[in-house]
């Protein structure tokens, strides 16, 4: 049997994270630049335009249900392999959006690029765990994340810009060319010796028997997702409390990308040095500027910088909600970060419809953001139920 590969040491920025970034950076704009471009979409394939949402729809679903099955089948071989696969899979569910004659095609296509999302960035978050010091492990998982936030800033904008300009199939060929580039760097630059116990191929499902790590898959959909009850609905509420324009809203949404961006790595270092506190610290942030964002939505210059901060405390939660699966299934990293991301598609779907089931019982957009921040005060409940009533967690090391 090989032997897992050590840790990569030195303060030298390792490649094979570069490699996992660059691929998280396509994956995360094939999911989130459908938006952008679903006008010229349902025009050029004659169906409506909240039949052409349903892409994204479709996408999320496969997210989350596709990609435990993917995960498991992936825990049968090495996870250089595993990674390679799954970019191929990745690659071919987007050829065959940039080529798809009909809606229904499209949606074919939309649904297989998703199923590699969750199975790539569980097999990735473990990989990139393996390949630092315990000391740095969520900082190497923010590093990965932080190719799906800069997707949010560059990668998306981008996107819907090449769609404006040279049509919708034109973007999905860049995301095409995107991910055959990934798909290189994670051939050359991951380790090969790294074993397949990485991806806990047997008995891996008994994790789900455990109450700790059932709690953490629901705090990940209860402090990430519920972010998702008011940024669903962020372009109305900006439009009617403060007044924006279509161009005001954009510009702000990228605001939001940078402070994702920055709170992704600054959630990987706090949690590398206080993993309980400051998740406890940063779903507190989360909930205090979500009430700051219900009451400065009218004022333009107020909003903007709330919604900065916002986007910082949004994504600090994620690399300590990921290294927290982690920690609580140490013998099936990969699958338990798979599931993980399953969480988390499920928590923003069902933050979303929370916000819609508020908005038709007449609740004002402008207390939208107040329902998120309970949600935060919830998964600051769950987290203390779950540290008070089980054991010490242990830092996850590979096999």
């Amino acid at each position: 049997m090989d032997r897992v590969a050590p840790p990569l040491q030195g303060g030298a920025l390792p490649l094979p994270l570069v490699a996992l970034a660059l691929a998280a950076f396509a994956i995360g704009t094939t999911e989130f630049v459908i938006v952008g471009l679903l006008p010229s979409l349902a025009q050029d394939l004659q169906v409506s335009v909240p039949k052409a949402g349903l892409l994204v729809t479709g996408y999320a679903l496969g997210v989350a249900f596709g990609a435990p099955p993917l995960a498991a089948l992936a825990a049968r071989m090495r996870p250089h392999r595993a990674l390679v696969a799954l970019m191929l899979v990745f690659i071919v569910g987007n050829l065959a959006c940039a080529l798809a004659p009909d809606y229904a095609t499209l949606m074919m296509g939309r649904i297989v690029a998703s199923l590699t999302h969750g199975a790539f960035f569980g097999v990735g978050s473990a990989v990139a765990a393996g390949l630092v010091p315990p000391g740095k492990r969520s900082a190497a998982i923010a590093l990965m994340f932080s190719g799906l936030t800069l997707a949010n800033v560059l990668g998306v904008p981008a996107g819907a810009w090449i769609g404006t300009h040279s049509g919708w199939r034109m973007t999905f060929w860049v995301v095409c060319a995107l991910g055959l580039v990934a798909l290189v760097g994670v051939w050359k630059l991951v380790p090969r010796q790294l074993h397949a116990e990485l991806g806990g191929a047997r008995g891996g499902w008994r994790i789900l028997r455990r109450p700790r790590f059932l709690a953490a898959l629901l705090l990940t959909a209860t402090g990430f997702g519920g972010i998702f009850a008011a940024l669903t609905y962020l372009a109305p509420l900006l439009h009617a409390a403060a007044g924006f324009t279509s161009g005001q809203v954009n510009a702000t949404l990228v605001v939001f990308g940078v402070g994702l961006t920055l709170g992704n790595l600054l959630g990987g270092w706090l949690s590398d040095r206080w993993p309980a506190r400051s998740m406890v610290g940063i779903l507190l942030v989360l909930a205090g500027v979500e009430v700051a964002l219900s009451l400065t939505a009218s004022h333009p210059a107020a909003v903007v910088f709330t919604i900065f901060l916002w986007g910082v405390a949004a994504f600090a939660t994620v690399p300590g909600l990921q290294a927290r699966v982690l920690d609580e299934a140490r013998e099936s990293p990969a699958l338990a970060a798979t599931l993980n991301i399953g969480a988390f598609n499920l928590g923003n779907a069902a933050g979303a419809w929370l916000g819609g089931t508020a908005l038709a019982m007449h609740v004002p957009l402008v207390q939208l953001p107040l329902l998120a921040a309970v949600l935060a005060l919830v998964a600051l409940c769950v987290l203390g139920w779950s540290t008070l009533n089980s054991r010490p967690v242990r830092s996850w090391r590979p096999p």
